[in-house]
């Protein structure tokens, strides 16, 4: 996967014989064991491992409810009720199903904003950001077919809601946003069809983004991983072994992570839904507000704050499509926000933007909540496309340490030339 030698050695006939023909143990050390990791990881770095456990909890999960699940019209919201009254432990698989959904994007948001804090898209780790954007498309597709599966009223009227956007793009190639509207339904309106082909669909995506996941951990294992002062590891002192060492704080990290996860399956386990979909689907009764799960409700905010409809439906998806852009839109050669004081300032104000921009998505389409929308709208594209290719070019960064060993134990430790504070303020040579 790398170019990272491993010394794994076996102890025994039989794994020599296994290691001269498969050397799949040889291939675990080497990445999972052995492999040099920055010594200088905070916390943030642990959630790459608790959203690896998020996908096998929620496969393994969701395989287990598939089993019990009916996908139609008549019989899906009953069969919700039936796996938690009846089915043997039910009554904690399905609600770590469903929590297990929001805890996933809690953490794959936070490693998204540790990512752009850390500039972990910088070369040479594009790819590897690139797929972590193709693994967040392909989780949102999931979930967004998942909200449709208890088939309550905001199941329902949310995938009516959200499918009909597509109908907008009928004003660019007549026809196409119809066609494209009739085909994920399975005919002319939001029906038990449209159910079976969601579930279907949401059942496959998960193992496409596992496969993207292991794109992603290849990606990042040949690059290697950045870290806090956004350094390479320049010496053997600048890295310590995954195991036990960056192992140790992902076990703690998860530990942290299962506390909160369950608080809520245990104790508020339907805390994060929504009341109405614990009604059943009732095409002839419109909710008085339908609105997505709380993880979409940032694009839902930017989706409304357009008057236009197809301009909301091309402003809502640029917003997830830009993060594709994010490595070559950021002009400045210093990695970490630690060493560049403006951007700091751009990407704490973005992270309230986003924050405020998913409160705006669960208020009514009516003012001022209208206004303050557009505003955050604009904000959340200016940080992208004005604050990370202008602050590049201005910023004075602070001066960085000469090596990941000297930000640790001070200059005693380091090695390497220093390099001088402004130097890395013009834009990278590609």
């Amino acid at each position: 996967m790398s170019a990272h030698e491993s010394n794994y050695e076996p102890t025994s006939r039989l794994g020599k014989w296994f290691d001269e023909r498969l050397p799949v143990a040889r291939l675990m050390h080497g990445q999972f064991v052995d492999f040099p990791t920055p010594r200088n990881l905070n916390y943030a770095w642990t959630f790459g491992g608790i959203l690896t456990f998020c996908l096998a909890l929620q496969i393994v999960s969701g395989i287990v409810l598939a089993m019990h699940y009916q996908p139609s019209a008549e019989g899906a919201f009953a069969s919700v009720d039936h796996i938690r009254r009846d089915v043997n432990f039910g009554w904690l698989i399905q609600p770590m199903h469903a929590v297990g959904a929001s805890m996933f994007f809690v953490a794959v948001y936070i490693h998204i904003f540790r990512g752009l804090y850390y500039g972990s898209y910088k070369a040479p780790r594009e790819v590897l950001w690139i797929l972590g954007v193709f693994i967040l498309f392909a989780m949102m597709a999931t979930a967004f077919m998942g909200y449709a599966l208890p088939w309550g009223q905001m199941s329902f009227w949310g995938v009516t809601v959200i499918t009909n956007l597509f109908s907008a793009l009928d004003s660019i190639w007549a026809g196409l946003g119809t066609a494209i509207t009739e085909w994920l339904w399975g005919g002319y309106a939001v029906t038990g069809v449209t159910l079976n082909r969601f579930f279907s669909l949401h059942y496959l995506l998960p193992f496409v983004i596992a496969g993207l996941v292991i794109l992603h951990i290849w990606a990042l294992h040949v690059a290697g991983q950045n870290n806090p002062t956004g350094l390479d590891i320049k010496s053997k002192s600048d890295s310590v072994p995954m195991y036990p060492y960056a192992v140790a704080k992902d076990a703690v990290g998860l530990f942290a992570f299962l506390i909160v996860f369950a608080w809520f399956v245990l104790i508020m386990p339907d805390y994060l839904g929504h009341a109405d979909n614990f009604t059943p689907a009732n095409p002839l009764v419109t909710p008085p507000h339908i609105v997505p799960e709380w993880y979409f409700l940032p694009f839902y905010a930017i989706l409304r704050a357009i008057p236009s409809k197809l301009g909301g439906v091309i402003a809502m998806f640029a917003s997830v499509l830009i993060l594709l852009f994010v490595p070559w839109l950021d002009t400045s050669r210093v990695r970490s926000a630690k060493y560049r004081p403006y951007y700091k300032i751009a990407f704490w104000f973005f992270v309230f933007t986003c924050v405020a921009l998913g409160w705006l998505g669960s208020k009514p389409a009516e003012q001022p909540y209208v206004f303050w929308a557009q505003f955050f709208t604009f904000a959340y594209f200016a940080f992208f496309l004005i604050a990370l290719p202008v602050l590049g070019l201005i910023e004075t960064p602070k001066q960085l340490p000469r090596s990941i060993t000297e930000s640790v134990l001070g200059k005693s430790g380091g090695g390497g030339a220093a390099v001088p504070a402004g130097a890395a303020a013009a834009p990278e040579k590609r």
